[in-house]
Formats: structure tokens, sequence, C-alpha cells
């Protein structure tokens, strides 16, 4: 069973082929469609040690010519310094602007990866293979690209379309339960912008094992996670509207993470306490929502700081540099009420330390 997303562009159009073992074929099929003798690989360290015979049965024979690099796990790898030695790769590999490059991971190797495509001769064709859960449901769909800086996340890189993604649900058997739950954050997300089922949709997150999942339920869910997502950004590709839905919680997240040096904390556990407290100051604005669609989770988190380790000072401080804050007030995505996200600059410092007061009384 598979199912495909058509993602519309400025760009171009593309496919999101959700299935269970489909990486083989499709990676065939996209190879024929490129007059190019070559191809190029860069793949996550874990999952090439993981799922390389896969990987390599995919591509062998398929191209003349097949360059890999591996990309070190972790959000060290979102760095301006790794994304030149990407495009070294490329270049000093001979990357022509009809060479196919395939990005094979989660999301920090799809963001830089996708950078280096963007980039490398102002452009070459690039494919994401997300292997997480995360990445498939929400980094590898819409275009965005990029690398971490010392000022804060993602604040250097560009949009750039891929030519297909192909998430094959197969990658996820190996993956730990904990990588799951970061998924499961952006899911959530989904749900409260602008599917509501979806929360009760996700509880398969809370069975003992990942292996009581069924396929064809996960495979509708992400389906309709990328549907979501690939709706929004074909009506705000550039996010100028209501694209900046999708950062719903990723406010407070990115402050989360600058804070914990993007080790302590991963993107979904720190997007799930950010949701949190977006919610808690959606309430502040008169927003009449129960916070237990995301609650009744909370025992999938296992977080690694604790309360008192975060200051909330450092906190506020790491805010005034999110790439989405607009001239001296902080602007959040908020709900009106379930499935009605709405932009909003919030001027009390007292709303926003109440709310992030009750995420963190979470952890």
């Amino acid at each position: 069973m598979s199912k495909s997303i058509q993602v519309n562009s400025s760009q171009h159009q593309y496919h999101a082929r959700v299935g269970k073992g489909i990486f083989r074929d499709e990676v065939r099929k996209i190879l024929s469609q490129f007059n190019s003798s070559n191809c190029y690989i860069l793949v996550d360290e874990n999952v090439e040690r993981l799922h390389g015979d896969n990987i390599d049965d995919a591509f062998d024979g398929a191209a003349s010519h097949t360059y890999m690099m591996t990309v070190p796990q972790g959000e060290s790898s979102k760095s301006i310094q790794f994304w030149n030695s990407c495009l070294n790769f490329l270049l000093d590999n001979g990357v022509r602007r009809n060479t196919p490059v395939f990005v094979i991971g989660g999301g920090v190797a799809g963001d830089v990866g996708g950078f280096a495509a963007a980039s490398a001769l102002r452009g070459v064709p690039l494919i994401h293979v997300p292997t997480t859960v995360l990445s498939m449901v929400d980094s590898s769909i819409g275009g965005k690209t990029g690398v971490n800086h010392s000022s804060g996340k993602n604040l250097v890189g560009a949009f750039y379309q891929p030519e297909a993604v192909i998430a094959d649900i197969s990658f996820l058997s190996t993956l730990p339960r904990n990588e799951w739950t970061n998924g499961l954050s952006e899911i959530l997300k989904y749900g409260a912008i602008r599917r509501a089922d979806i929360f009760e949709r996700a509880e398969i997150f809370l069975n003992d094992s990942t292996d009581q999942i069924e396929d064809e339920i996960l495979i509708d869910l992400i389906a309709d996670c990328i549907q979501i997502k690939a709706d929004i950004v074909q009506e705000d590709e550039f996010e100028a509207g209501i694209r900046a839905f999708l950062n719903f919680g990723h406010t407070f997240a990115h402050s989360l993470e600058k804070f914990c040096d993007y080790n302590k904390m991963s993107h979904g556990e720190a997007v799930y306490l950010g949701m949190l407290a977006a919610m808690e100051l959606s309430r502040e604005i008169g927003a009449e929502i129960s916070a237990e669609p995301f609650l009744k989770y909370r025992s999938l988190y296992h977080y690694r700081v604790s309360k008192e380790e975060l200051s909330l000072d450092d906190l506020m401080e790491h805010m005034k540099f999110d790439k989405k804050r607009t001239n001296q007030h902080i602007r959040f995505v908020l709900l009106k009420e379930w499935q009605h996200p709405i932009l909003k600059e919030i001027k009390s410092a007292e709303a926003i330390h109440k709310a992030w007061r009750y995420a963190l009384n979470k952890l």
C-alpha cells in the first residue's frame, strides 16, 4: 500500500509518496527520469549503518557512478562548516545541473543536504528520503532548507523545493522510541492548527510498542499530515502569511533548543513544551481550550533537563533573536480555538512569563 500527495510550488510540482517497501522502486523510477550517469547520496550515519544494504541494493546498477557522503548524526551537522563540506563533496565530484542528489535521513540531514543541493551550481535536483517520523510529516515537505547560526536556529538557508519525496516507513523499523515521540509533536501540531481528529488518531503512539502500530493506519496518518502541510505551503510558499501557522509552539521551542545548546533537548521535545506554552498564552488572550488533547501524551516525553536548570530570563532573551520576531514585540502563533490559529504580537512580558511557567511545570 502507498499514497501519493501532490505538492504545488512556484518552482515546480512534485509528489511525496508514502508507503512500505517502496524505496527501491521509487529510486529507480526517479533515476530513469534524469539524463545523468551519476547520482549523489548524502546519508545520515545511523541510517547508513542500519540500512546500508538496502540503500546499496536500491542504487546498484541504476546509475553508472554513485557518490556517497555520510552526515554525522546530531544538530551539530547543521552548521555552515558542514554545509561547506557537503558543497565540496558535490562540486569536487563533478555534480552537474541535471545530477540528482538523494538526501537520506532525518531533519538534520534533510536541512543541510537540501541547502547544499540548493547552493551547488545555484541548484541541482534534490530528492528527499526522510527516515524519521518527524522528517516524513514535516521537514521534508515545503522546501525549507538551512543550517543554524550562533545567533539561533535555522537562520541561514533557502527555500528550495525537492523533485520528489520518498517516505518509506520501512526505515522507521529501527527508529528509537524517543524519535517516534519527536515526530508525534509535529503530528499533534497539525491537530491543533488544522484537523482536530488527528489528536485521536495519534493515540497509536500510546501503544506499548511501535511494532503494534498497523502499517496502513500509520501510512494514512503520515499522508494526511503531509497533505495538510502541502495545502498550507501551496497557499503561502515563502511564509508571508498563513505558512507561519506551521510554527505553532516553535517560538518557545527554538528558545529552549538554543538554551540547551541543541543537544540536551530534541526538536520534538522542545516543540511539545512550546505548544503547551502557546496554548497557555492563547488562553491568556481569551481562547477557551483545554490542554488535555496534548497532556494525554505527556508520559511519552522523557526530558534530560529539569525546570531548575532553565533560566526564564535567558529563555526570554533567546526569544528576541527568533526570526519570526517583528518590531520590538514577539509574534506568536496562537489559537482562537482548535483549528483556528492566529498570528499575534504579544506586548505583555508577564503573559509570556506565565506561559513559560505553565509549560516548564510539565517537565
